[in-house]
Formats: structure tokens, C-alpha cells, sequence
């Protein structure tokens, strides 16, 4: 399916909104209007973004907002995304990413994601990038946008499951392949797999290690590729890395919301802070409930404790 992103100006939007009917399903977060005219479906997001989905997409937009859409807009074609540079892009991928795993507090998020090459061109209108180089705001506005027209798989592991497999003496790492190739083969099973160039894994362990961990058949072996650093070399990559991200800044955001402070992201001294001050107040049992026990936080926060309390 091709699609056309532009911005839109508040007077397009209130021009779209008052001559299309609204599609009465729950729309997904962060989009604020849907409608199907001439075959092309209409979406409006939050960020002032309009997608415009389907065949002559570009002549119902014109149409529609009585503007040309050639200057102010990227088209996803064929030709445009054999352009890029970054050999991935020019090619159907899977991309697969996590969050999370360097934060004591939270959980592990794991994301896989479908992008076409037509869609290349669509990502990179949308400001799609590494997400550790996008602010937290951001990365919401751009998930609750790609999960609307991207193939995707998430999975959050908890604190506790995550607790339980490392008391099974499961590394990090195991459970990372798990999670990657669980999401990998739920995303085959929503596409054409046989359109499909590359499956793109953003490289945390060594292709054996990642095979001989991962539960079950690891598919499509000689179409998948490890890449250090993948959010620079596949869009693809960066996409789930953003929808991973996304999912743990929620879940975090929910932990201050429980908790009525801000949990912190990271593994660093003021964690240790933060963790003890919530020890003190909740206990040790609640604090572990919400993080990753395996982390040096965990004794350092409860020798802060200790500390105040043998002062007193």
C-alpha cells in the first residue's frame, strides 16, 4: 500500500474533519481523526501529521485540501527508497530491538517490525530515528503513530517473570533471544513472508549464542542478520526501537503514577538513592516486585538504608 504523510495546517485539518465522515471506531492513541474517501483511508495524529493511505493517494490529498502535495510531502516509491545510502532500506525488513535492559527499575521490552521499502520514505517524514537519541515525548508521538500502520510484535517481561528466570539461571541474554525470536516469527505470521528480503537484529551476543539460546526454531536463518548499532543502518531496527521504548516509558510513567514519584531510568548513583528512599518507605519486597533484583542497585540501595538507619 502506498502512503503520503504531510503536515497539515490547522485550517487543512478543520477542513478535512468537516468533509469527511469520521469512521466511528475506537481510534488508536495518539490519532485524533480516520476516514476512508476514494478508496484512500485518512488518518490525523496528534502531531499535526495526515496519512494518507492507498492508491492515488497523492490526487485525493490534492482534492481534497486544494493544495499541491508534491513539495511539502514524501511519497513512498520504489525509486526514492533505492536512494538512501543504508543498504537495509532499500529492502523489506524485519527489524527487532529492546528497552529497558540497562534499567534496574522497570521491565524488558522486546519489539519486532515489519517495514516495506515502500515505507521508507514514510518513516523518515515522520522523523524516525534512534531512539536514544529522541526524547521521551517524542518517542510516544511516533509510537502511537507507527503501531497504526506498521506490522508489529511487542512483549513486556515484567519485573517479576523477569525476576523468575534468573532464578531459573537464565542471563539477560537468553531471555533477550527468547523475546527477539518469539516477536520475529509473530510478525512472519502477519505478513507475506516470501516478499520479505532481511530480518534485522539490533546485535547484543554472537549469532551462535543468540541461536543456541532462543526457544524453539529460529526462523528464516539465512535471511537474518546481526548489526551493531542497527538503528543507524535499518529503519526497520529504529522503528522497533521506538515501539520497545515506548512501552517502557509507559510502564514507567504507570510505576511513578503508583508510586507518586518519578522512578528513574538507568543504573546509576542517584538510582541507588532513589531505590533506598523507596525501600525505607515500602520495603525491600515491594521494591523488588518492580525491578531487576540481578542488578548491583539492589545491595548498594539497601547499604544506603542501613546506613541511615545504624546513624540514628
Amino acid at each position: 500500500m502506498s502512503n503520503l504523510v504531510l503536515e497539515l495546517s490547522k485550517e487543512e485539518i478543520l477542513l478535512l474533519r468537516g468533509t469527511l465522515k469520521a469512521d466511528r471506531g475506537k481510534l488508536p492513541p495518539g490519532m485524533i481523526f480516520r476516514s476512508k474517501y476514494q478508496g484512500v483511508t485518512i488518518s490525523i495524529y496528534n502531531s499535526g501529521k495526515g496519512m494518507f493511505q492507498g492508491a492515488n493517494n497523492d490526487k485525493v490529498a490534492e482534492q481534497l485540501i486544494g493544495r499541491s502535495t508534491s513539495a511539502s510531502s514524501t511519497k513512498s516509491t520504489s525509486k526514492q527508497s533505492q536512494s538512501t545510502t543504508i543498504k537495509y532500506n532499500n529492502f523489506n525488513c524485519i527489524g527487532s530491538d529492546e528497552a529497558g535492559s540497562g534499567d534496574y527499575f522497570g521491565p524488558l521490552t522486546v519489539c519486532a517490525c515489519y517495514v516495506s521499502k515502500e515505507n521508507i520514505a514514510v518513516l523518515k517524514t515522520l522523523g524516525v530515528d534512534d531512539s536514544k537519541k529522541i526524547t521521551d515525548t517524542k518517542i510516544v508521538e511516533l509510537a502511537e503513530q507507527l503501531v497504526t500502520f506498521l506490522p508489529h510484535s511487542l512483549l513486556v517481561l515484567d519485573n517479576p517473570k523477569y525476576n523468575e528466570r534468573k532464578a531459573l539461571n537464565w542471563s539477560q541474554v537468553k531471555m533477550k533471544a527468547v523475546l527477539h525470536n518469539e516477536c520475529i516469527k509473530n510478525v512472519l505470521q502477519k505478513i507475506d513472508a516470501d516478499t520479505l528480503d532481511y530480518i534485522v537484529i539490533d546485535q547484543f551476543t554472537p549469532r551462535p549464542t543468540y541461536e543456541r539460546y532462543a526457544l524453539g526454531d529460529v526462523p528464516l536463518k539465512n535471511k537474518t542478520c546481526y548489526e551493531t548499532k542497527g538503528e543507524s543502518k535499518s529503519l526497520a531496527i529504529a522503528a522497533a526501537s521506538i515501539i520497545s521504548r515506548y512501552a517502557f516509558v509507559k510502564h514507567m510513567d504507570a510505576l511513578s503514577k503508583q508510586y507518586n514519584t518519578t522512578i528513574l531510568k538507568g543504573a546509576g548513583p542517584k538510582i541507588d538513592v532513589a531505590a533506598a528512599k523507596l525501600i525505607a518507605k515500602h520495603g525491600i519486597d515491594v521494591v523488588d516486585n518492580i525491578t531487576k533484583k540481578d542488578f548491583k542497585n539492589r545491595d548498594k540501595a539497601l547499604k544506603l538504608v542501613n546506613e541511615r538507619y545504624n546513624r540514628k
